[in-house]
């Protein structure tokens, strides 16, 4: 038998209580503790970009291509991380390849060294010049091409033809034509930008370049510019000038290109606005060139 009194008893009872509800509450916070820690974690779209190549991809995330990442990772509840590459010959081997990154945000449908999602557009390349010269071409037949001095975009570090100069050479039309390399001058800012300012500054007579480029560009320049699209869209036996873009994440990864492919469905209205935003030309829909 205890020899406590009831009066000490009840006056032991209240730190009992005491340390009860402090181990139940100890015991809920360590609960919620593990209910964080054990959160899925926000998901991650690992994306290959070039970090200066308007209007495609730029550091500051300025780009056609940047924004259609963060909608698609909206979409997907994700947040985007970069692998920035400059996009030259090596470009997927050293990030989509290299497991450094998921998905690469514009290459072409027939683009072999991943796999592919459904196109999200479709452009071409296009005539570019000065709208107080007056200068309507539509064709690589024109016989206006023979006489005025023409910009072709080149291709690569060892200067391959884009396919416009393949189609200027087999007409015989080469000594009036002068390359602007894509890549340009890596220092620089915006290189592919500089055949299209050559039209602006008088340099050539017409740009013969990717609509895309074309269409974006244009619109800051400080005269007003005319684009349109060339024809014909393939030049016979096989030269074509019109191609469908499409996202590439790496061959296996076939679970990933369904989600996106689904996106690209779900989303096609907002995608189209955005290109419209980058003045993209598109074959089989309308033609937004934001010109000044």
């Amino acid at each position: 038998m205890s020899s406590r009194s009831p009066e000490m008893r009840r006056r032991r009872a209240p730190r009992v209580l005491i340390i009860g509800a402090s181990i139940g509450l100890t015991l809920a916070a360590a609960a919620a503790v593990q209910r964080v820690s054990f959160a899925d974690p926000v998901r991650t779209l690992r994306v290959c970009a070039d970090p200066n190549n308007l209007p495609f991809s730029n550091e500051r995330r300025e780009g056609l291509e940047n924004k259609l990442a963060d909608l698609i990772a909206d979409d997907l509840g994700a947040r985007v991380e970069y692998t920035w590459w400059a996009q030259r010959r090596g470009f997927i081997r050293n990030t989509l390849n290299a497991d450094l990154c998921d998905v690469v945000m514009g290459v072409p449908g027939s683009f072999e060294l991943a796999l592919v999602t459904r196109p999200y557009y479709r452009s071409t390349y296009v005539f570019v010049t000065r709208r107080d010269r007056g200068l309507t071409l539509r064709s690589f037949d024109d016989s206006l091409l023979r006489t005025v001095r023409i910009g072709v975009q080149m291709i690569g570090d060892d200067y391959a033809n884009a396919p416009p100069a393949h189609a200027l050479a087999n007409r015989g039309i080469v000594d009036n034509v002068r390359g602007y390399l894509v890549y340009g001058d890596y220092r620089q800012e915006s290189p592919p930008a500089r055949i299209i300012e050559a039209v602006a500054s008088g340099e050539i007579d017409v740009a013969i370049a990717w609509g895309p480029l074309a269409g974006y560009f244009a619109s800051r320049q400080a005269v007003p510019l005319e684009i349109a699209p060339v024809s014909p869209q393939i030049d016979l036996p096989f030269l074509p000038f019109v191609y469908d873009i499409a996202l590439g994440v790496r061959r296996g990864n076939d679970s990933l290109r369904a989600e996106l492919d689904d996106v690209l469905v779900r989303r096609r209205a907002d995608i189209g606005r955005l290109l419209d935003s980058y003045g993209v030309p598109r074959v089989g829909g309308r033609v937004a060139v934001p010109v000044t």
